[in-house]
């Protein structure tokens, strides 16, 4: 089979398209002949070693797929060979075949293709864990989404309309305005300009009135994250996702105490290992919002696995609107 195989930690050219010998599922494991299999920030992270766990060399990279069973293994109770699945791995989904826990795998709706299925997984989830377990939105709050053309922003803002609340979009560039509109937003901020750090709270307390949003989502860190905790109303609490600019925010502890603010973070990766009935309940509940058309994936672009290091570089150039996807067929 082809896969994508990682024999050292660098840039997206040490990655390369190989073939490899096809894995068997052991105990409690299944094969998943790959359909699509979803693009993600941590990806070229993992590549490059900047993650914040490094896999074992040699690897492949991928932490989402949808597919048909080929094979399970022994002690498998719940999926059969032939079954159309979804699946969350750590790794290994830059893969014609992949293998998965069956505690990972969860059956695909007949409604749902399996571009959207891919699509439903790892951004859907980390916004669902963002809003619901980690900040427990209320229906009304205002909550500011930065990165909001991205796969967690897109996610988000949906998601947030789906519990009732008000979405702001933090965008980096105008052009973004139509993806984020269309996923729901009922505001759009610009995360731009020389005085960032005043201005994103001059932009929000226009739009409420000087109340400022109840709740920030945060994957971009750098000055987006300073300015935000400017933008926060009292009381106002904000999940850190990610830090795709690449840099790493530090918080002065008084400006917390001055305004009651909570910050609080959010590594979506150690639920499979510590709550595994969670992330299936979410699971569960996104197909639910999914085929109520409340929330539905923006796919930008589908790729062939060959072209893997094109759609990681859009990620990483911030181009991607919505979801990128590998096609195995």
């Amino acid at each position: 089979m082809r896969a994508v195989i990682v024999e050292r930690f660098g840039p997206l050219e040490e990655a390369v398209v190989k073939e490899v010998e096809a894995p068997t599922p052991g105990p409690k494991q299944v094969l998943i002949e790959a359909r699509n299999v979803g693009v993600n920030f941590p990806d070229l992270l993992m590549i490059t070693g900047a993650y914040q766990v490094r896999p074992e060399l040699p690897f492949c990279p991928g932490m989402e797929v949808s597919g048909v069973v080929a094979s399970v293994g022994e002690e498998v109770e719940n999926i059969s060979k032939g079954q159309r699945v979804a699946a969350l791995v750590g790794q290994g989904a830059y893969a014609q075949q992949v293998l998965a826990p069956e505690a990972s795998c969860y059956p695909i709706p007949e409604d749902i293709s399996f571009e959207h299925a891919a699509a439903l997984g790892l951004v859907y989830q980390t916004a669902h864990f963002a809003l619901g377990e980690r900040i427990h939105l209320s229906a009304g709050e205002r909550v500011l989404v930065t990165g909001a053309a991205g796969g967690v922003g897109i996610a988000a803002i949906q998601l947030v309309k789906a519990y009732g609340g008000m979405a702001f979009a933090g965008v980096r560039r105008s052009e973004q305005e139509a993806s984020v509109r269309a996923a729901g937003a009922d505001h759009v901020v610009l995360l731009e300009g020389e005085d960032l750090y005043h201005g994103l709270k001059d932009q929000v307390h226009r739009i409420t009135n000087g109340h400022g949003v109840d709740v920030v989502i945060d994957t971009v860190g750098g000055s987006v994250f300073d300015a935000c905790l400017r933008a926060l109303a009292w009381e106002g609490r904000m999940v850190v996702v990610g830090f795709a600019c690449g840099e790493i925010p530090s918080v002065k502890v008084n400006y917390l105490l001055l305004k009651n603010l909570s910050i609080i973070g959010l590594h979506w990766a150690d639920y499979p290992r510590r709550e595994p009935q969670s992330v299936r309940r979410v699971q569960n509940d996104l197909y639910s919002l999914y085929r109520q058309k409340k929330i539905c994936p923006q796919i930008m672009g589908v790729h062939k696995l060959e072209d893997f290091q094109a759609a990681l570089e859009a990620i990483k150039a911030g181009r991607v609107q919505g979801k990128v996807l590998l096609a195995m067929d």
